[in-house]
């Protein structure tokens, strides 16, 4: 039995990822889940008085932006320490991922419901990084991961 109430650091970043975020919520009942998002707006989302940390966005082609964001994130997983890191994408959920599972956080990746044809280029990278690599669509899922265990849309 655990004594004491496991912390998840929920991270998405806008826009759809953000909205497949919230309706993992249900998975999170019982513990103390911090929010990263880049929107400070989508505050009004959230339950009153939800933890919410906010971080730039950033892509590929905005190095200087990647690493204010990889800064940005390390230290909340640093002072959140988290048990748990789950992330439906894309950037600053892949590095939390990354950061979280080098401090012994349990790590998860939903990839995107949007990409149908193929993986994310995020959720491609993180597979071997995550201790739980899902996808929304079966026939996406290998062997090897990622698996699937059904849509957020179901």
């Amino acid at each position: 039995m655990r004594a004491s109430t496991p912390r998840i650091l929920a991270v998405a970043s806008g826009g759809g990822h953000w909205v497949q975020l919230l309706r993992l919520r249900p998975a999170f009942e019982g513990a103390r889940v911090t929010y990263v998002t880049v929107d400070r707006g989508y505050t009004e989302d959230l339950e009153s008085g939800a933890r919410l940390r906010i971080v730039n966005d950033a892509t590929r082609w905005n190095k200087i932006g990647l690493i204010v964001l990889a800064i940005r994130v390390a230290w909340i997983v640093a002072t959140e320490r988290p048990d748990v890191v789950i992330s439906t994408g894309a950037a600053p959920g892949y590095l939390a991922l990354r950061v979280g599972r080098l401090l012994g956080a349990r790590t998860v990746w939903v990839d995107s419901m949007a990409n149908v044809e193929q993986l994310s280029l995020s959720g491609q990278r993180i597979g071997s990084h995550a201790d739980l690599w899902l996808t929304q669509w079966a026939h996406l899922a290998r062997s090897a991961g990622p698996l699937y265990a059904g849509c957020v849309l179901e």
